[in-house]
């Protein structure tokens, strides 16, 4: 059965104490030099007090976690540390929006390389499983360096069509706002804390701020950019000793310009004398500004709450042949547009959104 921290701890400073005692008798006999027997018992000394500070330590983390006073900092704040990991919980949903695209299944094959020992690839063997590499010759993998949209395209089936720059359209706006929205909740939850700095010990604040972010209950927020697709041109020599890797990742940049690219290979079916707006960064921030950084749909605005998520909506939906247009965009309160989403009817959106306090307010908890 694992033992918890605490327990632990207590475990370890016993171990320690009795394999000093154990040391310092042996050295003690070892030594005849009484200058050097009394500096070893020194160094020993204070190694023994410093495993006592780290357990009463933590034992006083322990207790001060416990206590009623720290449970009732907790339960005041307990309605914004809510909003909070529900506004992490949003922003892990759009880094999915690329992996949630349904991919062609092309089925699935046994791979067994029969040649002599000297030749075969293991590097093959360890990427066959992977989605996003391909397995090609040295002059491939040397061109996919030069033009690697044109590439990623052709050997991933990535198909020059207006779907799909309107799919790789949406996965830019919600990895865009998924960037933007780490950073707001992490001001967020710092502005929280700040809030009730004056009732938390220096020295919790000081060395135990992980753990007082965790044992507050706010959730952890990834700040790694792992969620990116990642695309990997690998080439390996028929000996095995001569290999080159191009990898490519749609991070925010390369997504702005892989949808220039598909604009400029692809003629506009649904917009009026085939011009359309493409929903590039450029256009997120030129539509926040033109609505004045406010919700078109329960009028929240930064100014209100400077560190609201507000993301870009379509009015009429993709789905339901909407296009991409300065006049079918809107700017939306992540809470909106979740909900929108979700289909939840405007009188109950408008009362979750208007039932929000600015995080200004935390400071009068």
């Amino acid at each position: 059965m694992k033992k918890n921290h605490l327990q632990l701890v207590i475990t370890v400073f016993f171990i320690s104490l009795f394999i000093i005692v154990l040391i310092t008798y042996s050295l003690a006999n070892f030594f005849r030099d009484i200058i050097a027997v009394t500096i070893i018992k020194v160094i020993l000394t204070l190694f023994v007090f410093f495993i006592i500070f780290m357990l009463l330590w933590e034992i006083y983390i322990f207790l001060y976690f416990k206590s009623n006073k720290f449970k009732n900092i907790k339960e005041s704040i307990k309605i914004f540390i809510y909003k909070c990991n529900e506004l992490n919980q949003h922003i892990e949903e759009l880094k999915n929006s690329y992996i949630n695209i349904k991919a062609i299944d092309y089925g699935q094959a046994n791979y067994t390389d029969k040649s002599i020992y000297n030749y075969k690839r293991p590097e093959f063997i360890k990427l066959r499983d992977s989605k996003n590499v391909y397995n090609c010759s040295l002059s491939v993998c040397t061109n996919a360096k030069q033009q690697p949209f044109k590439y990623i395209c052709k050997y991933f089936n990535i198909k020059t069509n207006e779907e799909t720059l309107s799919m790789f359209e949406r996965v830019l706006n919600d990895f865009s706002a998924a960037e933007q929205g780490k950073y707001l909740l992490k001001n967020e939850r710092d502005n929280i804390i700040k809030s009730i700095n004056g009732k938390i010990p220096y020295a919790i604040r000081k060395f135990e701020k992980n753990n007082l972010i965790k044992k507050l209950g706010f959730t952890e927020i990834d700040f790694s950019h792992l969620y990116f697709p990642d695309f990997c041109f690998k080439y390996v020599s028929a000996g095995g000793k001569s290999s080159m890797i191009c990898n490519f990742v749609f991070n925010i940049e390369n997504l702005n310009k892989f949808i220039l690219y598909l604009a400029d290979l692809i003629k506009f079916k649904k917009s009026i004398a085939g011009q359309r707006a493409l929903m590039t960064s450029e256009l997120r921030e030129k539509i926040k500004y033109r609505d004045k950084y406010t919700c078109q749909n329960c009028g929240l605005s930064i100014q209100q709450e400077p560190n609201l998520l507000l993301e870009i909506d379509h009015i009429i939906p993709l789905a339901k042949n909407g296009v991409t247009t300065e006049e079918n965009l809107q700017t939306l309160c992540w809470r909106c547009n979740r909900s929108k989403g979700a289909k939840i009817g405007d009188d109950i959106n408008n009362k979750i959104c208007n039932g929000q306090t600015a995080l200004h307010e935390v400071k009068d908890i």
